[in-house]
């Protein structure tokens, strides 16, 4: 693993910036549930991306053990953009935010696990930070819990597969990946959607008025092909953890302009700032922490 340098560190405050505006997104696109917008995000990426890899002349070879596995990893993208944006239908896109800065904290107890290394005492204080950071957000937004928890579901998501693919990315191009990954994400996508439609909701509206494709296109083109592809890229240079890390600041960015597009049904309690003012201190100051007791 080579070592970032300022431009790669520039990229991915970028790439955050993107990923914070994914929530309000899936607001704007809101004629349509949750399913059938991640169904077309995932449907319209993989389109984007097999075209990127036959103009740029990557062949999509794999061998078909590594491909499985990364397939499955997709399974797991799919059903993380589905928790993400019901999260942000069910409480709203700063609650949503707030749930995913706990990414980091998954990937601090799962990278030991499933890459054998010895957990380090200063993630697991940091994990007792950030629960009590959410201990303050449920505390004075109770009425939004169930969002809060969604939202916490789909960062424990975010992590396993930013963990695995921190492995791939090291031995595949970093575009075939993205490619077999949304085609993992758009299969589990559709089945979730047709049991859905048949078990529970038999009028799901899954067709986008006119004036919501903009936004779909916007969330799969520029959020999907550009942004998750460069970031499983940068993970040849950061470590999951580091990655996520960074992530952390996806509330901040997220929350900002959420406000300045929502105004009003965007203001929270103060305890809601508070807690998410505890969380975002304490996944910054990590790094300094670490270096101290390195």
């Amino acid at each position: 693993m080579t070592k970032p340098n300022l431009r790669d560190y520039f990229q991915l405050h970028f790439l955050v910036l993107i990923w914070g505006f994914t929530a309000i997104l899936g607001l704007l696109a809101n004629s349509i549930s949750p399913l059938a917008l991640v169904f077309f995000r995932t449907a319209i990426a993989a389109v984007g991306l097999g075209a990127v890899l036959y103009f740029t002349h990557r062949p999509a070879t794999m061998p078909a053990r590594a491909r499985n596995q990364v397939l499955l990893v997709g399974v797991l993208l799919g059903l993380h953009w589905l928790a993400f944006f019901w999260a942000a239908r069910v409480a709203n896109a700063s609650v949503c935010l707030a749930g995913m800065a706990t990414s980091s904290l998954w990937t601090s107890l799962l990278d030991p696990v499933l890459n054998k290394r010895a957990v380090r005492w200063v993630e697991v204080l940091l994990g007792f930070v950030i629960m009590a950071g959410l201990y303050l957000i449920f505390r004075f937004e109770f009425d939004r819990s169930l969002g809060l928890i969604i939202a916490i579901f789909s960062a424990f998501l975010a992590a396993v597969f930013t963990v695995f693919n921190a492995r791939f990315t090291q031995k595949h191009d970093y575009l075939v990946l993205t490619f077999y990954e949304i085609l993992g994400a758009l299969g589990s996508t559709t089945v979730v959607m047709v049991a859905y439609w048949a078990w529970f909701d038999k009028k799901l509206d899954i067709w986008p008025q006119l004036d919501q494709w903009l936004w779909i296109v916007i969330l799969a083109l520029v959020c999907t092909v550009y942004a998750y592809s460069q970031g499983i890229k940068l993970l040849r240079k950061f470590t999951p953890f580091t990655l996520n890390l960074t992530v952390n600041l996806e509330p901040v960015y997220g929350i900002v302009l959420a406000y300045f597009i929502f105004g009003e049904s965007e203001r929270m309690t103060p305890g809601f700032y508070a807690g998410t003012v505890v969380i975002l201190a304490a996944v910054l100051l990590y790094p300094l922490v670490v270096k101290k007791t390195e």
